[in-house]
């Protein structure tokens, strides 16, 4: 099945260097493209890509503000973004986290990488195991401003905590069944449980609800 990219960028030529990349891919296909926030939203609505390969970095409408509108607009649905950065703006990261983005990679990435991150998010997964990534949430969530909700806890079982602190941590999916001496669809069906009562739309709003509420302490 062919994954549908949108690619947003205020630079034509990487852009173009993208759209080589992954149309060299037989099961990856771009389907739009934006140099701006605006533009990417438009791109978005019209195209509906499985993947919007996101910069935050641009002029006027930037990414953060799109990914916000993209993900909350009652067309999204399905639609997965993923962002691309470097390390000089991390806020802008994990705003970008917090309004549901599926994950980040940074813009120096191989095409291996790039190619691998995509099919990852696509296939409804987050970028989460990297290091960096956990590194970059933590230290965010200890920096963020705003009120904790540790009651929201109060509703999940002892089990469905100890699943959301093991996901909060970066393990995978099949190491945190090898840890609970469980099976692996039984950590999924946890997983899906606690996303439903949170009221949170994927793994990585997981991870950074687990900082926010205290649950897991940056540094830990």
């Amino acid at each position: 099945m062919t994954c549908r990219v949108g690619l947003v960028d205020d630079q034509e030529v990487v852009r173009a260097g993208f759209r080589l990349i992954l149309e060299s891919e037989g099961d990856l296909a771009v389907v739009g493209e934006a140099a701006d926030g605006r533009q990417a939203i438009e791109m978005a609505r019209v195209a509906r890509p499985d993947v919007v390969l996101m910069d935050i970095q641009m002029p006027g409408t930037d990414g953060l503000t799109a990914t916000r509108a993209i993900l909350a607009a009652p067309w999204s649905a399905g639609i997965r973004v993923l962002i691309l950065t470097t390390f000089e703006r991390e806020e802008y990261v994990f705003e970008a986290l917090r309004a549901g983005a599926a994950g980040f990679l940074l813009k120096n990435s191989s095409p291996e990488d790039l190619i691998r991150a995509i099919r990852i998010v696509a296939a409804g997964d987050s970028l989460l195991a990297p290091s960096v990534t956990r590194q970059v949430i933590a230290e965010f969530a200890r920096l963020a401003v705003g009120p904790r909700q540790p009651e929201r806890l109060g509703g999940l079982t002892d089990r469905e905590t100890e699943v959301l602190r093991l996901v909060a941590a970066g393990h995978s999916n099949a190491e945190i069944a090898g840890r609970l001496y469980v099976g692996e669809a039984t950590v999924k069906t946890h997983v899906s449980h606690l996303l439903t009562k949170l009221g949170l739309r994927d793994r990585v709003q997981a991870v950074v609800f687990a900082y926010e509420s205290g649950l897991i302490r940056p540094g830990a």
